[in-house]
Formats: C-alpha cells, sequence, structure tokens
C-alpha cells in the first residue's frame, strides 16, 4: 500500500486495483498540477474520491468536473455537501455519522466532527484507514475560557469513544496537528493514539508548517506509533500493512 501526501489535509492511497483520495485541496505542485492529475486520474485502476466535509479546504468542487476525465469515479461525499448545495444529489454517494458505503472492493464508514461534516474510516481488505476530516480537540485554550476548552475537550472524548467502541486498534490514521491552536496543539492526536492503538500516523491541516507537526514524531515514538515525518508536497510512503 502506498499512501500519497497531496497538501494540507489530502492524501492519496494506492493498492494494487485501487486509488482513493481524501480531502482534495489542492494539488501537490500547484492548484492544477502534480500528484493528482499528472499521475493518480490518468490511472486504470478503480478511482474512489472522498470528502469528509463542506469546508473549501477539504472540498474542492473541482472534482465533480473529474467525471470529464473519466467517468467510472465513485464519490463518496458527506451530507454536509450536498446540504450546502455545492453539489447534486446524483454526482455521488452520500453519508453522515452512522452510516456507510459498501461495495466488492471497500468500506467507508462515517463517524461524528467536532467541527462540520464527518470523519471516515475505510475498511480495505483487512486493513482500518482513518480520515479524521476535522475531527480534533479544537480547545484553542489561549482564546477560549476554561470552561468553552473543557466543552471543546469532552465533545472530542465522546466522538473518540465513539469510534473505540467498535474499534480498538487501527492500521492508518491522518490526523489534524494544527500549530494555530498554540497550547497542546496536538493533544487530540496525542489522546487518539493513547485511546487507539495506531500504527502508522500522519499529520495533516498544517498547511506547510512541517517543523512544528513533526514534533509529535516523539509523542508517537512513547506509543509505538509510527509517526510519518512529511517534509513535502507529493511526499510518498511505501506501507508495510
Amino acid at each position: 500500500m502506498k499512501l500519497y501526501y497531496i497538501f494540507h489535509s489530502c492524501f492519496a492511497i494506492e493498492t494494487s486495483d485501487l486509488v482513493i483520495i481524501v480531502d482534495y485541496y489542492k494539488d501537490s505542485e500547484q492548484d492544477d498540477k502534480g500528484l493528482v492529475h499528472d499521475q493518480l486520474l490518468k490511472t486504470q485502476k478503480k478511482l474512489y474520491v472522498l470528502s469528509t466535509h463542506a469546508h473549501h479546504d477539504h472540498f474542492n468542487p473541482e472534482i465533480l468536473s473529474w467525471v470529464t476525465k473519466r467517468n467510472d469515479i465513485q464519490y463518496i461525499l458527506s451530507k454536509d455537501i450536498l446540504d450546502a448545495r455545492l453539489s447534486k444529489k446524483e454526482d455521488a454517494y452520500y453519508i453522515d455519522k452512522g452510516e456507510s458505503y459498501e461495495d466488492e472492493h471497500l468500506s467507508v464508514e462515517a463517524f461524528g466532527s467536532t467541527d462540520q461534516g464527518s470523519s471516515f474510516l475505510i475498511h480495505l481488505g483487512n486493513k482500518l484507514i482513518f480520515h479524521a476530516g476535522d475531527l480534533n480537540n479544537w480547545h484553542w485554550k489561549a482564546e477560549s475560557s476554561p470552561q468553552e476548552s473543557q466543552l471543546a475537550e469532552e465533545w472530542y472524548l465522546r466522538e473518540l469513544t465513539d469510534i473505540y467502541r467498535k474499534y480498538k486498534a487501527i492500521d492508518l490514521v491522518m490526523f489534524p496537528i494544527d500549530k494555530r491552536l498554540q497550547t497542546d496543539y496536538y493533544l487530540g492526536a496525542k489522546q487518539f493514539i493513547e485511546k487507539i492503538e495506531t500504527s502508522y500516523i500522519a499529520p495533516m491541516h498544517f498547511h506547510e508548517d512541517y517543523i512544528a507537526v513533526n514534533a509529535f514524531e516523539a509523542v508517537a515514538k512513547e506509543y509505538d506509533t509510527q509517526f510519518l515525518k512529511l517534509t513535502h508536497r507529493g511526499q510518498e510512503f511505501d506501507l508495510k500493512l
């Protein structure tokens, strides 16, 4: 299994017979140039395109135009994208928290978020792959009252417990580590791997602040989680799963 870091919160997963692109925002080189346009959209493999929610940095409406390049794409989108009228009912299969998509190649379960839309758990063979979307402990302690921070954390921990009730271990997790939070900016990621045994974790939602996100590598080691250190857009990992 290969994992490609495209940009921000967008990753692509490639196996011997399919490609999954999650939360496309911009391509790995420019808005419309890089791994997605120059390689992945041209693949002969089955292609899935997923978006966890309607925020512009997780859902770019351009993805719906990709059917002009190939008409066999399976779109799986969070229902809030349809509710926001950013897409039409016929464009995709839509899921909300507690719902799922399944075919002969994979299944996708929607879990909750602490912002908008959903987080996605992808079943690929016997492997579990989690893309958090905007699920995180968005505590903003430097700007919030202690009560507001506590409520935000309680909300996150409830969503995390919902996942844990079904899955005690996950093979690959893509999770926000956003320096804008300032104090304890990787707290949500730490709490995730504390709760759920995680083989690999890849940071996201950091634009290009590589130094800040890669500080999480030391934390991941404490929990026997392999941290996928990012250094540039378009980076490729060959995962031993």
